[in-house]
């Protein structure tokens, strides 16, 4: 299974809002990848900003599917990449 990039922005999106208790239409997510640094989200929340780590996008994304695609996830199954936008590989 692969998530594409607008559903990994939609598990950081619900995610957030969650923890925030707002709603999801209020955060604002912008996806980063540096060869250095590696995957990382900027989340903007009522005009404030955060960084998320690749941790942190991992579990809004086990979460996320969870939510959606009844599936119980541990980190190790779940692999950032990116080639033309970033996507998820979901491994069995």
């Amino acid at each position: 299974m692969i998530l594409n990039e607008d559903e990994i922005v939609n598990a950081i999106c619900e995610h957030m809002a969650e923890r925030k208790g707002i709603p999801p239409e209020r955060v604002n997510v912008v996806l980063e990848w540096d060869e250095n640094l590696g995957f990382s989200a900027e989340v903007t929340i009522e005009g404030r900003s955060q960084y998320l780590v690749e941790a942190n996008m991992l579990e809004a994304i086990g979460r996320y599917l969870m939510n959606h695609y009844n599936r119980r996830v541990f980190r190790e199954q779940l692999e950032l990449d990116v080639e033309d936008e970033m996507f998820c590989i979901v491994k069995e």
